[in-house]
């Protein structure tokens, strides 16, 4: 069994407990294998053991790997994304998870009315307020998801993600999903053209059993299937 397998199998049995601890059926959490710094091999491998979403900080990798993984795997865009490089992803991703501001919710409007898409997006919330993380406050996603609904018809927001500060204990961060799971209750229910939330997506290597109690659907994951980064590449 190789690592990735080994690691694949370990993670899986604690996503069960995790979703047994809370009551939620397994169907309902989804895992993206975040492929960070990952060769398109190691994608590869991921994706022979299950794998089926793969989520990337960067545009430049997303561009590097694009041709060389299996066409059915669905990419999401998971970092910061500039506004002067969405055209070269719009038709690639199934799923934006980083849009916090209306000028970038503009150009994927733009973009995606291009190619004649409907782009799926969600609002990135910032819920612990960290300075060195992008995102927006409560207050801040509300009035977004109004100016997204009224001025980007080629937009469909999907949900919500954030990114839980980084602490030893994943109890510290439990409170920020709580609270993002109260703002996506909000808008659960309302389903439109350009809005029905499906989608929260929380929870990362360190802290995705507490996130899924709290209700994450998605759950966006790299060191605990590939081992550390090599930032050398």
């Amino acid at each position: 069994m190789s690592k990735i397998h080994e690691n694949l199998d370990v993670l899986e049995k604690q996503i069960q407990a995790a979703c047994d601890k809370c009551g939620r059926k397994r169907e309902e959490v989804l895992l993206i294998g975040v492929t960070k710094t990952r060769t398109a091999d190691e994608v590869n491998e991921a994706v022979a053991w299950g794998i089926t979403d793969v989520g990337e900080n960067k545009v430049q990798e997303i561009m590097d790997k694009y041709d060389h993984v299996p066409g059915d795997v669905k990419w999401h865009m998971i970092g910061h994304l500039q506004t002067n490089k969405v055209k070269y992803i719009i038709d690639k991703v199934a799923l934006i998870h980083s849009v916090d501001k209306l000028k970038l919710a503009e150009e994927i409007d733009k973009r995606a009315k291009d190619h004649g898409l409907i782009a799926e997006v969600l609002v990135e919330v910032n819920a612990a307020g960290e300075e060195s993380k992008f995102g927006t406050d409560i207050d801040g996603a509300k009035k977004l998801i109004e100016d997204v609904r009224t001025n980007c018809k080629n937009i469909k927001i999907k949900g919500l993600m954030t990114i839980a500060p980084f602490t030893e204990d994943p109890e510290d961060v439990r409170v920020y999903f709580k609270e993002l799971k109260e703002l996506f209750d909000e808008y659960k229910d309302i389903k439109d053209e350009n809005m029905d939330f499906e989608h929260l997506s929380m929870g990362m290597s360190g802290d995705y059993a507490v996130a899924i109690e709290e209700g994450a659907t998605m759950i966006r994951v790299g060191t605990a299937i590939f081992g550390a980064r090599n930032y050398n590449i």
